[in-house]
């Protein structure tokens, strides 16, 4: 199989397992959490985030063969952690809360995603042991 199907199988894979993973644990966090903010898109992009940083710290320290780490790359960056996170849901909600007359739980919301995902993929690069810089 040429290599670019062998990479497409991959991300396609990874987004089957990230999609379930999301689906399960923002449902999850949804029933746990009920009321008007979305605590579960947030908690996946959190993961999601902290995942990333994760797996780029681990594919920076030539943790796997130049290539075991394209296909590490495009199975758990783009496949699972591609779909895992929700930016789409993300910005749907915060439009949602915003129509709903909630613009101040719409920035809160905003504000709490994006630091709490830069701060999470930084936390994640960090328990990896990551060094040098992302790609």
């Amino acid at each position: 199989m040429p290599e670019q199907a062998v990479m497409v199988v991959w991300v396609a894979v990874g987004g089957g397992v990230g999609g379930l993973g999301r689906y399960w644990i923002s449902g999850w966090i949804s029933r746990w959490r009920r009321g008007p903010f979305p605590w579960g898109t947030l908690a996946v992009n959190w993961i999601g985030a902290g995942a990333a940083g994760i797996i780029a710290a681990r594919l920076s320290t030539g943790a796997f063969d130049a290539g075991g780490a394209d296909a590490v790359a495009a199975l758990l960056l783009v496949g699972v952690c591609g779909a895992f996170t929700t930016v789409s849901s993300f910005s749907l909600e915060s439009l949602g809360l915003v129509r709903d007359g909630q613009a101040g739980r719409a920035a809160a919301y905003v504000l709490a995603t994006v630091a709490g995902c830069l701060i999470m993929v930084a936390v994640g690069f960090s328990l990896a042991g990551g060094i040098g810089e992302v790609s």
